[in-house]
């Protein structure tokens, strides 16, 4: 896993789909959707960690990107 797109991949194998229609708001809930499924045991914790280690790092592009 390695984009954001895999994780969206992920998600999908549990049939979540995440599209608010902002960018942000759509990785915040997809953070939320993980933690849900971690709790549940649903996805291994490497899976779980590469996971929110791709999306905070989105988030963190996207918040600089608009400082610019």
């Amino acid at each position: 896993m390695k984009t954001v797109y895999d994780v969206q991949q992920l998600l999908k194998r549990f049939g979540i789909f995440v599209y608010v229609g902002d960018r942000l708001a759509d990785l915040e809930l997809m953070e939320i959707e993980l933690n849900e499924l971690y709790e549940q045991h649903c996805i291994r914790m490497d899976d779980y960690q590469m996971a929110i280690l791709i999306l905070r790092k989105e988030k963190r592009r996207l918040k600089e990107g608009d400082k610019k």
